[in-house]
């Protein structure tokens, strides 16, 4: 499979599906690891399993696993000292897998207390490769859509009038793209179900809202976090957080919490 990469040690290949798009605190419940030899050897390891929270409808629309396709099946625990084991002196890759797939991976073996470490690996991500190899920024886009190259990037008057050209070519390339505002709207920004705020710094989980955010309290329930540490929510609301953030963290020092409809 591997024809052009030279390994030293057995590579993984890790591919996750899980509840949501927050690696921290959305769970998995689908796991595949493709292991190769440096003799070409392949060897696979795929679980699914029962991420004991609701599987939010629009993550079935991406993977098409549901809360029945899983009900009955062990949770991510019960496999976790084994998946460690075949993790055990490889490297790792994947497509996105540093900054999701590894990191749903590491909080999943967290939660199972089984030991797993990044250190003395190697990672390798494909996508960040894409990307460096294929850029996706307002050049690159003019070119494909415009057919022509940019004269004065980074200067704002002609970065405004290249991002409406970029867009009247991306409706004419694509027939299927709505042509109207609304609909451009619904595609290109969809608030999540389970956001409070529009930046989804805060969440529902099970009816609660729940720190979506940095590390301290990252998965944290808003009222624990409003009793043992209020000097947090207190940063907050001195901090460059929006608006609607810092007024949720001054509601919830006066004992007022965020209610799910």
């Amino acid at each position: 499979m591997l024809k052009n990469l030279k390994l030293e040690r057995p590579i993984a290949f890790i591919d996750v599906e899980t509840t949501g798009t927050n690696p921290h605190s959305d769970r998995v419940v689908e796991l595949s690891i493709l292991r190769i030899q440096p003799d070409g050897k392949e060897e696979y390891k795929s679980h699914r399993v029962n991420p004991g929270v609701p599987i939010p409808p629009e993550a079935t629309a991406v993977h098409g696993i549901t809360d029945a396709d899983v009900a009955n099946l062990p949770a991510f625990r019960q496999y976790a000292k084994g998946v460690g084991d075949f993790l055990e002196g490889c490297d790792i890759a994947g497509f996105n897998v540093i900054k999701f797939d590894l990191l749903c991976l590491e909080a999943e073996f967290a939660r199972a207390n089984v030991e797993f470490s990044r250190q003395g690996r190697h990672l390798v991500d494909s996508m960040v490769i894409f990307h460096q190899r294929e850029p996706r920024d307002l050049e690159a886009a003019y070119r494909k859509y415009c057919d022509g190259e940019m004269e004065n990037a980074h200067h704002a008057e002609e970065d405004a009038k290249a991002a409406a050209e970029v867009l009247d070519g991306q409706l004419g390339m694509y027939g299927d793209l709505p042509k109207d505002i609304a609909g451009l709207d619904a595609l290109c920004y969809k608030i999540r179900e389970d956001y409070i705020d529009a930046e989804g710094k805060f969440i529902w989980v099970e009816g609660e809202a729940v720190c979506n955010f940095g590390k301290k309290h990252n998965g944290r329930r808003l009222e624990e976090i409003t009793a043992v540490d209020p000097s947090y929510l207190s940063w907050i609301i001195g901090t460059d957080f929006s608006p609607e953030v810092k007024q949720i963290a001054k509601n919830a020092l006066n004992g007022e919490f965020p209610q799910k409809d």
